[in-house]
């Protein structure tokens, strides 16, 4: 098992007063050559908009975007039309394809609202712009991982062009579960939203980040009540 460990506070830090975000890859004005990316994992943004404010409308090609909101309510329009809201529970995806623009704005005039931004590279590019959503219940992720997001064709969660899956899951304290890697040349990138885990041997912190590979299974277990993503990916 080969192990790379991003503790919370080595994270890009970029506060625009309207936006504070965090990145855990290089991104915008932070820049480190050592973390450009793990596999197609390009960027992992950690998003606060203040009330009344939002990214403009903007351009995305030959990208797999997915925005996961953690509080708050997120308003998404784009140039195919779509107008949404969404919450805590969804998760959107965009396939920038060819090239989509949109617009990601704070649905409160006063309350922050929270999201993870990521960006995955395609295995597919120049394809027809597309958008995707779909929304998981607490009692879903209730002490086990949830795939949110997954290869185009697959029935679970929302769909990327790439071979790549998102799983999620809120666990109780002292709550054990495992995960066993979709493909063996994958690794798993694992986000800690919240509280405190450890994921083979390893102790992970609110917003810590560990990418592991070399290792078909993970074995996780909530030291407190935990919220967990898992990005598996091609590396």
């Amino acid at each position: 098992m080969e192990v790379v460990l991003h503790k919370s506070t080595t994270r890009g830090h970029a506060n625009h007063g309207w936006l504070d975000s965090w990145h855990t890859f290089s991104f915008g004005t932070y820049h480190d050559a050592g973390r450009m990316h793990f596999g197609a994992l390009r960027v992992l943004n950690d998003d606060t908009v203040m009330g009344g404010a939002g990214f403009g409308r903007h351009a995305h090609d030959n990208m797999e975007i997915i925005s996961i909101p953690l509080e708050g309510e997120l308003e998404h329009a784009d140039s195919m039309g779509n107008v949404q809201r969404i919450v805590k529970g969804d998760v959107q995806v965009m396939s920038a394809g060819t090239s989509i623009m949109h617009s990601e704005k704070n649905g409160s005039p006063h309350l922050p609202v929270r999201f993870l931004q990521i960006w995955v590279i395609p295995n597919k590019i120049a394809v027809a712009p597309r958008y995707a959503q779909r929304a998981f219940s607490d009692a879903q992720l209730h002490n086990q991982l949830v795939t949110v997001v997954s290869p185009m064709g697959s029935s679970e969660g929302v769909n990327i062009y790439q071979d790549a899956w998102f799983s999620l899951g809120r666990l109780d304290a002292g709550t054990a579960v495992s995960y066993n890697l979709k493909r063996s040349a994958n690794g798993v990138y694992v986000f800690l939203i919240e509280g405190d885990i450890t994921v083979n041997e390893i102790v992970l912190n609110r917003r810590d980040g560990l990418g592991i590979t070399d290792e078909d299974t993970l074995q996780i277990v909530a030291n407190k009540a935990a919220e967990v993503l898992l990005i598996e990916v091609p590396v």
